[in-house]
């Protein structure tokens, strides 16, 4: 951390008054002043906190003390933080953000690879970090809600950005957007048109939502192993999609590029009831 970095006390609480649940954060970092700082920071926004300074302890807590997000540290002691990822993502699936001083994006990279779900480079600031958490926690409560992650089970998803919504109902295979300005030169709602396989990334995406995803990651899941570096033709459908769903498809705000890394579908919202039919 630096000098820049709010201190614990000034961050702004995430609630005036503790939660019914506070949810536990286990933090594996080796530097003992940043697990303090992590500590009084997540305890003064209504977090439970546990601690680890090293690999095999935050394995070991990982797997015993059932946190709902871990904090990880990439330079530890007696392993590296991919090896511990790795270990934990074997028995659960325990959200995981990576807070590390490696800020080269083959190191983003290779940790998202290894499983963990989100990446902060040090030094970060206090309101990015509780961010994070909610992000992950969301996460968390929609994979539990909605038991396995079929496209029947993901609950509709909703964003609005620069004055357009988004609306993507992947079991009804349904998407709109909607301007909220009308007028001779604006559709109003609309039902966007996609090819199978601009559905299908469309469909990762956001079963996905909120989250980094490697250019690996998507390619193998859209279109199959045999085409893991076929990193050109990602960006094809990628430009495909946000000429259909974006206000202005250079300046992106629903499917987001992560420089050197993959690409992020804003975060949404569930709308208020699930069907997307045109009214």
């Amino acid at each position: 951390m630096n000098d820049s970095t709010p201190s614990p006390a000034s961050a702004q609480p995430l609630h005036a008054t503790p939660p019914a649940h506070m949810p536990l954060v286990l933090i594996i970092e080796d530097e003992e002043p940043i697990r303090r700082f992590l500590r009084a920071t997540l305890e003064a926004n209504h977090y439970r906190v546990k601690e680890a300074g090293t690999a095999r302890e935050g394995t070991l807590l990982a797997m015993t003390t059932y946190p709902d997000v871990i904090l990880l540290d990439l330079g530890l002691p007696d392993g590296d933080g991919l090896n511990v990822t790795r270990a934990i993502r074997k028995e659960a699936r325990t959200p995981i953000v990576v807070l590390s001083a490696r800020g080269q994006e083959s190191d983003k990279v290779a940790a998202l690879d290894a499983g963990a779900d989100d990446y902060l480079t040090k030094p970060f600031g206090v309101g990015e970090l509780l961010a994070r958490l909610r992000v992950a926690l969301r996460h968390v409560t929609a994979a539990t809600s909605r038991g396995p992650a079929g496209i029947a089970e993901v609950p509709p998803y909703e964003c609005t950005a620069d004055g357009r919504t988004l609306r993507v109902d992947l079991a009804a295979r349904l998407v709109f957007v909607t301007d909220q300005a009308t007028g001779p030169e604006s559709p109003g709602r609309r039902e966007v048109r996609l090819t199978p396989m601009e559905f299908k990334l469309l469909a990762f995406l956001v079963k996905h939502a909120g989250k980094v995803l490697t250019h690996q990651m998507i390619l193998k899941e859209v279109w199959g192993p045999q085409h893991a570096s076929d990193v050109q033709y990602l960006r094809v459908y990628a430009g495909e999609l946000r000429k259909k769903l974006e206000v202005d498809p250079a300046q992106p705000r629903f499917v987001i590029t992560e420089p050197g890394v993959g690409y992020r579908l804003a975060e949404g919202a569930m709308p208020p009831g699930h069907g997307l039919a045109p009214r």
